[in-house]
């Protein structure tokens, strides 16, 4: 029976060479590993696997091809729902999606529903052919994308197939939006995966333009009205860090995890043929417990830095990924549960000396169902460390809000749209992030797409 076979395991660099390394962890399946592993899916009549997805892939569909050897026939049925196969099923939280809801999953091991849409999904990378097809014909109309992440190719990819003129506009220098500055080259290679996704949208006849802040170098208004777009989708993500406003915050040494991680992926540190301007003292201490921390500790490791995890619930409330809390323990990743700072300690220059923190208890369930910390009285401790990183979400750059009338935002700075990415600013949508506020890859890929056939049903409807 298929379902004897235990879950394949994937090959991975060692846990003491890769903390030294900037290479990815995973290595992924062979064609042997992911045509075994691909065998054992049920293929249920009601695959929940579909409906744990963000975007309903049919998963049952493309593993049962590879199950036969058709990866072309896989590839073929992820991208009827999915842009961008390759980086998903590195970067999606499967445990909590696809793989969370496999009924193989009730009594052993669910199927590897991650590994093998990225062995689906680097397939039809390397089988891309040289010369790109001919772009669709156009249907005269042109669309203007706000931001180059994942939200956005989404979003271009899907206009440009349907006729579209489509001009992406990003603010930096590269195109990819967290999938570059985010996201670190060992769980996300950036010019085998990325940059080949980007070419993708490229072939489809998409123009892409850096180093266009739009709120600065121009705004909505100007790519309505004197560049003459039908419409405009924004898909800026959410940049904007989050601090805790305690005592010391303002010392050197002390970054947001943005920063940190721009600097470490867009601006090469990790390569040494670059200088680029990056400090992680003798020891950091990242303060945080979702994948962005996680992200961020282990790429100090890797820049020579002791590095710990400092978060203020239990092990079991870290909202990380399974996989990364387990790569970085392997990693000599030292975590401090339970423990939330009160103030970064200056060493009397200037600079970090220390972060002085409490012992934390759990008490009742707070609005997200998470129980809610509470301080101990008279548990303050300090944590020697010269590099703090806050790692405590994000929000939208207001940059955008502020110079567009009519649109619409929340209180946490968000832009109001419905489910197909419509805003209260006509011919204005959104999606990704800028929406949501920081999410994952796939959620900000499915706006996109939404939000594409809501402006070509838009479009058609002024036509």
């Amino acid at each position: 029976m298929a379902n004897k076979i235990g879950r394949v395991p994937v090959r991975e660099q060692d846990p003491q060479v890769r903390a030294t390394n900037f290479e990815e962890v995973c290595y992924g399946y062979d064609t042997e590993e992911a045509r075994l592993e691909a065998s054992r899916c049920l293929n249920c009549k009601r695959p929940r696997c579909v409906e744990g997805c963000p975007v309903n892939v049919n998963i049952p569909g493309f593993i049962a091809r590879l199950a036969e050897g058709d990866e072309a026939g896989a590839a073929a049925v992820i991208a009827r729902d999915s842009s961008l196969p390759s980086v998903c099923g590195r970067v999606c939280p499967q445990e909590s999606q696809c793989e969370g809801a496999c009924v193989l999953g009730i009594k052993g091991e669910p199927v590897a529903i991650g590994k093998l849409e990225r062995y689906a999904g680097d397939w039809a990378i390397a089988h891309t052919p040289e010369e790109a097809p001919a772009p669709p014909e156009r249907n005269g109309h042109r669309v203007a994308i706000i931001g180059s992440g994942p939200a956005g190719l989404a979003c271009a990819s899907d206009l440009a197939k349907a006729g579209y003129e489509v001009k992406i506009f990003e603010a930096l220098h590269e195109v990819g939006g967290v999938l570059v500055y985010g996201i670190p080259e060992f769980r996300l290679p950036k010019e085998g995966i990325v940059a080949r996704e980007v070419e993708a949208v490229r072939r489809l006849g998409v123009e892409i333009e850096t180093d266009v802040i739009v709120g600065h170098t121009m705004t909505i208004d100007d790519l309505l009205d004197r560049e003459g777009y039908d419409a405009v989708f924004v898909g800026s993500g959410a940049g904007l860090p989050r601090f805790m406003g305690i005592e010391g915050e303002n010392l050197n040494g002390v970054f947001s995890a943005n920063e940190f991680l721009t600097r470490a992926n867009l601006m090469h540190a990790y390569d040494e043929d670059y200088d680029t301007p990056i400090y992680t003292g003798r020891r950091v201490v990242v303060v945080g417990g979702g994948n962005v921390a996680m992200d961020a500790v282990r790429t100090a490791r890797r820049l020579g830095a002791e590095s710990v995890i400092v978060y203020r619930r239990s092990e079991a409330e870290l909202p990380a990924r399974v996989e990364e809390v387990h790569h970085a323990k392997q990693e000599g990743i030292e975590f401090r549960m339970l423990t939330n700072p009160v103030r970064v300690i200056d060493n009397g220059k200037g600079w970090v000396g220390g972060i002085e923190c409490v012992s934390m208890e759990l008490g009742e369930p707070d609005e997200s169902g998470r129980r809610s910390p509470v301080a101990v009285e008279g548990s303050e401790h300090t944590i020697d460390c010269d590099v703090v990183i806050m790692a405590l979400g994000t929000s939208p750059n207001p940059l955008i809000k502020s110079t567009t009338k009519g649109l619409e935002t929340n209180r946490r700075g968000c832009i109001v749209a419905d489910e197909n990415g419509t805003t209260s600013r006509p011919g204005v949508f959104a999606g990704g992030d800028a929406v949501t506020g920081a999410a994952t890859v796939i959620l900000a890929m499915g706006a996109g797409r939404k939000a594409a056939a809501a402006i070509d049903s838009y479009i058609k409807s002024k036509s």
